[in-house]
């Protein structure tokens, strides 16, 4: 006997919620970008070139996360009955390809730059107009990892993370070409797009290895597996429940998909295991919302001594 939990009904109205955001990021992108190439063009900084190009990336990838939603939202059919969750991790890996591609274009630029170093035009306020490009990304970075943990999206926070290094990226170029201009020492220009190119490379290498993660069905974390434990435990506490044992979870995008076996008395009837079912699944809902619960019902004889046991 299984017990399998609908989608929470709420689910329009999230998907709708992070859409908007992702819409917002493509807006934001298109702003910052337009930002920081006037400050490249004002100034002719290979470091500020690298801080533009990183935006670029930006945008591309708030594209990629605007279609990756929409294919992620599709309601399970035939073919995917397990619905179309994974999609927002491809975005997530293209995300992080474009972002490695960026940083080894910036690496060529740089090396030209170490072979024929120039002065800087118009430095003052095209570091103005970066440095106001860069708290733009900070606001709107801060807002995305919020909303997109809040609404289990892996898209918007890795979006959002990306951007928070494109910010971190943002102060050091700021940095390395004020000083620049202060010692006159013109190789600290390419020299900062080095810099900003490993940052990125760091960065791209991390956002693939998260996203392959959830591609390959990466269990939970310690942290929403203790929770689960503690839900399961708190939910079948008052019922006639013997044990739970072989719990097994994954994440696909907002989804975590939890799966367990509940031993039950053999003299339990079919009603009323079916509604202690229902109750913890209610229960795991609620903690973990978007949750697709899946218990397979057992007879006391299938309890298990050893091994991984959730009720004692």
């Amino acid at each position: 006997m299984a017990c399998r939990s609908n989608p929470v009904s709420d689910a329009g109205t999230v998907n709708a919620r992070v859409m908007r955001l992702a819409i917002g990021s493509l807006i934001v992108g298109l702003i910052v970008l337009a930002l920081k190439a006037l400050a490249w063009a004002l100034t002719g900084s290979l470091a500020l070139m690298s801080d533009a190009l990183e935006s670029l990336v930006n945008l591309a990838t708030a594209l990629a996360v605007i279609v990756a939603l929409r294919v992620a939202r599709r309601p399970a059919d035939d073919n995917h009955p397990f619905g179309h969750h994974k999609a927002e991790f491809f975005s997530a890996v293209l995300e992080g390809v474009l972002i490695v591609i960026a940083a080894l274009f910036i690496l060529r630029e740089a090396y030209d730059g170490f072979q024929a170093p120039r002065a800087m035009d118009a430095p003052l306020l095209g570091m103005a107009i970066n440095m106001a490009a860069g708290a733009i990304n900070a606001i709107w970075a801060l807002a995305l990892i919020r909303n997109g943990r809040r609404y289990r999206s892996p898209a918007l926070v890795a979006d959002g993370k990306h951007l928070m290094t494109d910010v971190v990226s943002s102060v050091g170029v700021l940095f390395g070409v004020g000083l620049a201009l202060a010692t006159g020492w013109l190789w600290l220009d390419p020299a900062m797009a080095v810099l900003v190119a490993v940052n990125i490379l760091w960065s791209g290498s991390m956002v693939i290895k998260a996203s392959l993660s959830g591609l390959m069905d990466e269990a939970v974390s310690e942290a929403e597996l203790a929770t689960i434990r503690r839900v399961i435990e708190t939910a079948a506490s008052d019922d006639a429940a013997l044990q739970a044992h072989d719990l097994r979870t994954r994440h696909a995008g907002p989804v975590t998909f939890i799966e367990f076996h509940l031993v039950m008395p053999g003299a339990t009837t079919v009603e009323a295991a079916h509604d202690l079912c229902d109750r913890i699944e209610a229960a795991l809902m609620a903690a973990l919302p978007g949750a697709r619960v899946t218990i397979h019902v057992e007879p006391e004889h299938k309890a298990k001594h050893s091994g991984h046991v959730v009720l004692s």
